[in-house]
């Protein structure tokens, strides 16, 4: 094993508890650091988890002081909002751009050769959001350095329990009798979590991988409209779906940023959906998995999480 200590930044959110748990099964030991503790207290409880730090990870002496005794980092962090700016705004260039770029010199300044780094598919400087092109910057940040040798991976959306995609859709269909849905016709292909977690563990222990951009996607493509139809087909309440023009759907867009709480979907959001989230070409082999389909995991977790017994048979055509 040429990196057994590894830093996970990160490591407490939805992907980070899959990729901690990965790593522990494959013998590494695993330091997880997260902004609160009750947030990763279960890793406690992994063999391979060494300990579990709180620590602001925007603060540079906590970094240096963070890379002590590690062999590699592998860093999970992600926004999906941030206010208007150019080419992005503060809080897609503070967890997107800054962070990596300063992981990177502390990686490099502590002797820590091995970086993985969590893009987006779709990241381009020139890509219609905020949120690509600030993931774009970031893949630069993380080959900054030539002392620093480092993978970047671009998934899709990702689905599994806990996420935050299609339990948010099962739950609208709960509430609403029809949903409203802008950029219904926007194409992704879902990637289950636990394929993530094992694509960047095969990752780290192969150098072939180094220097290496990974376009992480599932069997199969589907429009957003598939899969909210999926979504309330599992969880037992389906609802007619309405798609939405581009300028209504901007509109709803704009009224759920502004609504209270953590926003389900900005203009931002819209703007990404403009490009189809998809690869057309398969997982590389070097990473050594074989995806498996959404309809094979995501109708029990759905299911399981709205009480609901699962139907018979659902037929939906993906695009």
């Amino acid at each position: 094993m040429n990196y057994p200590f590894v830093l996970v930044i990160g490591g407490s959110g939805f992907i980070g508890r899959h990729v901690v748990a990965k790593l522990s099964d494959s013998g590494y030991r695993v330091v997880v650091v997260t902004r609160r503790f009750a947030h990763a207290k279960d890793a406690c409880v992994l063999p391979g988890v060494y300990s579990v730090v709180e620590a602001d990870i925007h603060d540079d002496n906590a970094l240096n002081h963070l890379m002590y005794g590690m062999d590699a980092v592998i860093n999970l962090v992600g926004v999906l909002h941030s206010k208007y700016g150019k080419p992005y705004g503060a809080n897609f260039a503070k967890n997107h751009v800054d962070l990596p770029r300063r992981i990177v010199a502390a990686c490099a300044k502590n002797g820590v050769r091995r970086y993985l780094h969590m893009s987006a598919l779709g990241a381009d400087v020139n890509a219609p959001s905020m949120y690509l092109r600030s993931k774009a910057d970031g893949e630069k940040a993380a080959f900054a350095n030539p002392l620093v040798k480092s993978t970047v991976f671009r998934p899709s959306v990702v689905f599994g329990e806990d996420d935050r995609f299609l339990n948010m859709f099962a739950s609208m269909q709960k509430y609403f009798p029809i949903i409203p849905l802008a950029g219904a016709g926007a194409k992704f292909q879902p990637i289950y979590v636990q394929d993530v977690a094992q694509a960047m563990v095969n990752a780290l222990g192969n150098d072939h991988t180094i220097g290496q951009v990974y376009a992480l996607v599932g069997p199969t493509i589907y429009t957003l409209s598939d899969l909210v139809k999926l979504a309330g087909i599992y969880s037992g309440h389906p609802r007619p779906v309405l798609p939405l023009s581009l300028s209504l759907g901007r509109l709803q867009a704009w009224l759920l940023e502004h609504a209270p709480g953590e926003p389900l979907m900005s203009r931002d959001n819209l703007d990404s959906m403009q490009s189809d989230n998809v690869s057309q070409a398969p997982i590389a082999a070097e990473l050594g998995i074989r995806p498996v389909s959404l309809e094979s995991v995501a109708p029990y977790y759905l299911a399981i999480s709205n009480r609901h017994t699962l139907p018979k048979a659902v037929v939906i055509h993906p695009k």
